[in-house]
C-alpha cells in the first residue's frame, strides 16, 4: 500500500469521507515538544487498510473532516500509546476521540506487560524489526525526508495490519469490553477540565506546608500555570517546582529576599520575581475559613506499611482468579487512590465514582470482595 502525502484540503476530503463505518482506522501523530507547553502537531498519520494518508497540518490548514472521524462513534480507531497523541488531538483540534482503542493497554490484558511498545509489539506479531531512528526529528521542518515519510507510514501501515489479530485474541481471551473501558477511561481523564486551583497537590511536599503557606503554595502554582498557557511555555521554564514550595514556606516580603534562600532557582527569581511577589502577597490575605486544609500524607496513616503489603497480596490473589497479571487491575496509583479514599483522607475527599477500583469492570469484578476485605481490616 502506497502511502499517500495529503497537503490540500479536497485530498483531506476525499480520503474522509471514504473511510466506511466498517473500516478500522489505525492514527498516529509526529509532533513536537520541546520548548512549548502544547505539543506542536507536525503529521498525522492514518491507514484504514484500503489507504494509507500522511496528512500534513501546516499545509492543509482545516482539519475538520478529520477531526469529525476520530470523533465518530461509528468508526473504530486503534492507536498504541496514545496518552500524548490525545493532547495533540485536544490542543490541536479540541477533539475528543470516541470509539477507540489503545493497543498498549490490550497487549497489557493480552499478558506482555503495561508498557509493551509499538515496536516490540510489531516484533512479536510480524517478526520484523522497525527502525525508530527518526522518532526524534524534527517535524516541523520542511520538507519532510523520505526516510522520515517511511518512518511515519510505518507507524500506521503496521498497526492496522496487526490490529484484527489483536481484536481476535482480545474476544477469545473475553477482555475487548474491558480494554475498550479502560482505554475511554483514559481519554476522559486527558480531556477532564484542568483546575489550577488543584495543582498545587501534584508537589509531593505541599504535605509538609501548614494552611496559610498552602494558600501561597496554591496562588502560585495557579498563577505558573496560566502563565505558561498564555506564553505556551513548560512549567518549569516559568518557575521550578522547588522554587515555588520554598516561596510558600517563607512568604518573603521583598525580591531581595527571595535570592537569598538556599535551594531558589536564581533565574526564577530575576525572570519572575516580582511577578511571584505579588502573588504571595494577594494569597497571605486569604481569609482563615477560605486557606486549604493541610495535606495528609498517605504513607504516614497508621499501619500504612503493612496494610498497602496485604491489600496489594490480596488484589494479586483476586487478579490470578482473572488469570489477569496484578499491574493490569491495580498499579500502585490505584491502590493508593482507594486507601485515600476508604480512609476519607485530606479535604478534597474522592467521590465513588472517582475510584478505579470500584468502577467499570474492576467494580464489576472486585467491588464486593474488595470492599468486605477492607472493613475487616485489610487482614489477610
Amino acid at each position: 500500500m502506497q502511502a499517500e502525502y495529503i497537503q490540500d484540503q479536497s485530498a483531506l476530503d476525499s480520503f474522509c469521507q471514504s473511510v466506511t463505518s466498517d473500516a478500522v482506522l489505525a492514527v498516529d501523530t509526529e509532533f513536537v515538544r520541546t520548548r512549548t507547553l502544547f505539543p506542536n502537531l507536525g503529521l498525522i498519520q492514518a491507514c484504514d487498510g484500503n489507504r494509507l494518508v500522511l496528512i500534513d497540518p501546516l499545509a492543509v490548514t482545516d482539519l475538520t473532516p478529520f477531526w469529525q472521524l476520530l470523533e465518530s462513534p461509528e468508526i473504530f480507531k486503534i492507536l498504541h500509546s496514545c496518552s500524548e497523541d490525545l493532547e495533540v488531538f485536544l490542543h490541536a483540534g479540541n477533539c475528543k476521540p470516541a470509539n477507540m482503542l489503545d493497543s498498549q493497554i490490550a497487549m497489557a490484558f493480552l499478558g506482555h506487560g503495561l508498557s509493551l511498545g509499538y515496536a516490540a509489539m510489531i516484533q512479536h506479531y510480524l517478526e520484523i524489526e522497525l527502525d525508530k531512528s527518526e522518532s526524534r526529528t524534527n517535524w516541523m521542518k520542511r520538507p519532510l525526508s523520505e526516510s522520515q515519510l517511511v518512518y511515519a507510514a510505518a507507524d500506521v501501515r503496521y498497526l492496522h495490519q496487526v490490529s484484527g489479530q489483536i481484536l481476535q485474541e482480545l474476544e477469545t481471551a473475553g477482555w475487548f469490553e474491558q480494554a475498550m473501558q479502560d482505554s475511554t477511561r483514559m481519554i476522559d481523564k486527558k480531556f477532564q477540565p484542568l483546575e489550577p486551583q488543584e495543582l498545587y497537590l501534584d508537589n509531593k511536599q505541599a504535605f509538609r506546608l501548614n494552611s496559610s503557606q498552602l494558600a501561597v503554595l496554591q496562588q502560585l502554582y495557579a498563577w505558573r500555570y496560566q502563565l505558561a498557557v498564555k506564553r505556551n511555555l513548560p512549567l518549569n521554564f516559568i518557575a521550578k517546582d522547588n522554587t515555588l514550595l520554598i516561596l510558600a514556606r517563607r512568604k518573603p516580603s521583598n525580591v531581595g529576599a527571595m535570592a537569598s534562600y538556599e535551594g531558589i532557582d536564581i533565574l526564577d527569581v530575576r525572570h519572575q520575581g516580582k511577578a511571584m511577589l505579588a502573588v504571595i502577597r494577594q494569597a497571605t490575605k486569604t481569609p482563615p475559613e477560605h486557606l486549604p486544609k493541610p495535606i495528609s500524607r498517605l504513607d504516614s496513616y497508621p499501619g500504612y506499611k503493612n496494610i498497602f503489603k496485604n491489600l496489594k497480596t490480596y488484589l494479586g490473589k483476586l487478579a490470578e482468579q482473572q488469570q489477569l497479571e496484578l499491574p493490569v487491575v491495580a498499579g500502585k496509583k490505584h491502590m493508593n487512590q482507594y486507601l485515600s479514599w476508604f480512609w476519607e483522607l485530606n479535604d478534597q475527599h474522592l467521590q465513588p465514582e472517582q475510584v478505579d477500583l470500584i468502577n467499570g469492570w474492576r467494580g464489576e469484578l472486585f467491588e464486593k470482595d474488595l470492599l468486605e476485605f477492607s472493613k475487616g481490616g485489610f487482614k489477610l
